[in-house]
């Protein structure tokens, strides 16, 4: 601030670094304060903490299809007229190792959903329930020979993307 005096201009230097000073200090203090009550209102709680949940996150799906689809035969169950099956399906798990598994045992998963398939009874299948069955089937089949292999991730699910029968 500058004021004249007897023709003399008295200027107070310290008043404008003051007050540059104190608009830091107090901005620095907002931002601190801010920062603050952001940690203090997204962090737990005493209360949360023992409430929280401790069940894993779900992991999204990864799927796997099989390349070729299943063709099986009816000729004996149809009274000589030939009937078949054939099922297009993938497989869907949470984690890559059950993938991974899947793809390894593919030969002996293969072998076991043929025998599965050629043991259906062909006028069961024409029902949701019966196939719906077989899907659950298909699933129990897969994952048994997994754990047989001492896989600990299994398949959490079995889709047929293609049942066709004639």
């Amino acid at each position: 601030m500058a004021e004249t005096k007897d023709d003399i201009d008295v200027v107070d230097e310290n008043n404008g670094k003051s007050k540059k000073l104190i608009i830091i200090i107090a901005a620095a203090v907002l931002i601190i304060g801010g920062a603050a009550a952001a940690f203090f209102m997204m962090g737990d709680s005493p209360e949360e903490v023992g409430t929280a949940s401790t069940e894993p996150v779900k992991q999204a799906p990864m799927y796997h299809a099989v390349d070729k689809p299943f063709i099986v035969n009816f000729s004996n169950q149809s009274n000589g007229a030939v009937g078949y099956l054939q099922i297009k399906l993938k497989v869907m798990a949470r984690d890559k190792e059950a993938i991974d598994a899947f793809i390894l045992h593919t030969p002996a998963i293969k072998h076991e959903l043929l025998m599965l398939f050629f043991s259906q009874n062909y006028d069961a299948l024409n029902t949701r329930e019966g196939t719906e069955t077989l899907r659950q089937q298909t699933l129990e089949t897969v994952n048994k020979i997994l754990k047989d292999e001492q896989h600990t991730s299994l398949l959490e699910a079995v889709y047929f993307t293609s049942l066709i029968m004639q």
